[in-house]
């Protein structure tokens, strides 16, 4: 059965899907929405990362970007089975050994519950008011990656050289509570696919139409064959926003809506091109609204996607 699971509201509050009650909300509608996730079986709840917002995109992007560990981490408090995915960590402004400690202990501290989502970034004033260069972005990435690998490693005191990172007899504890922690690769771009492929466990496609994912997937398929990769990747989609049930409002054009069976109809054609998770987004009035939606979801429309 394809797994199902969201990026929170209120947390990030980007002018291209968050809805006007977010703007009024706060930590306990953060609360009231993961309890909701972790009660309805959804697989993960994710949260985004953004450091600053320059004045240039704040009116599209709002400056509005919780921290994806401190929120994670304290979701992690109120919540027990449901996975915290950083979707995506923009792991490159920060050195690995730093990020190591911080999503180790948030593992830790879980129980074993994150899924580490990295993508390289995309505001070059981020970058700049850090010190990090920003057009070589990408090979910083890759090797953050494998930097991160050995640094989230069982190893107490790690080691790693690159032409960037090097590090040993250093160690860091608390460890993972995972053997391996999951590292999903984010971004759609032809060096984000062949990065999934190659250093992922996963990949989370950041926009694609359904009718472009297909040879995503064949391309992500054929590299790590090529390679001789033969762990399995999990392949996610970003659905259409949802609304379960006829809507009293306007919910957008794009919007999907209906009855379970007719909104499972429209969903299963991710799970025939071959996808293993799907990010759903629910069109809501109100954390009450939002919270009804999840729970009709997975009660309803979830077990009908097979």
């Amino acid at each position: 059965m394809v797994a199902y699971g969201m990026q929170l509201p209120v947390q990030s509050q980007s002018a291209l899907y968050a809805e006007a009650w977010e703007a009024d909300a706060g930590p306990g509608a953060l609360v009231e929405i993961a309890r909701a996730a972790d009660r309805a079986g959804f697989a993960y709840i994710a949260v985004c990362d953004h450091v600053a917002i320059p004045r240039r995109l704040a009116d599209a992007m709002s400056t509005v970007w919780y921290d994806p560990v401190a929120t994670l981490s304290h979701l992690a408090a109120v919540t027990e089975r449901v996975r915290l995915l950083s979707h995506v960590a923009v792991v490159g402004l920060r050195h690995p050994l730093l990020t190591a400690k911080q999503f180790a202990t948030l593992d830790h501290l879980s129980g074993g519950r994150l899924i580490l989502g990295v993508g390289a970034g995309h505001v070059r004033e981020e970058f700049d008011a850090l010190g990090v260069g920003f057009d070589d972005r990408g090979p910083v990435l890759d090797e953050t990656v494998d930097a991160l690998r050995a640094a989230l490693g069982p190893e107490d005191f790690p080691e790693f050289t690159g032409e960037r990172y090097s590090f040993k007899d250093l160690g860091q504890r608390p460890r993972p509570a995972q053997e391996r922690v999951p590292l999903w690769v984010g971004g759609s771009s032809p060096a984000a696919v062949r990065r999934a492929a190659l250093k992922g466990d996963g990949w989370l496609p950041q926009g694609d139409p359904r009718d472009r994912l297909p040879a995503q997937i064949a391309r992500i398929r054929t590299l790590r064959e090529k390679a001789g990769i033969e762990a399995p990747c999990v392949i996610g989609a970003i659905t259409e926003p949802l609304y379960v049930g006829e809507p009293a409002w306007h919910t957008g054009r794009r919007t999907l809506t209906g009855g379970p069976q007719a909104l499972a109809d429209a969903l299963r054609a991710y799970t025939v091109m071959g996808v293993d998770q799907i990010q759903v987004r629910f069109r809501s009035r109100g954390v009450a609204e939002l919270t009804d939606q999840m729970a009709a979801f997975a009660a309803d429309v979830a077990p009908r996607l097979g």
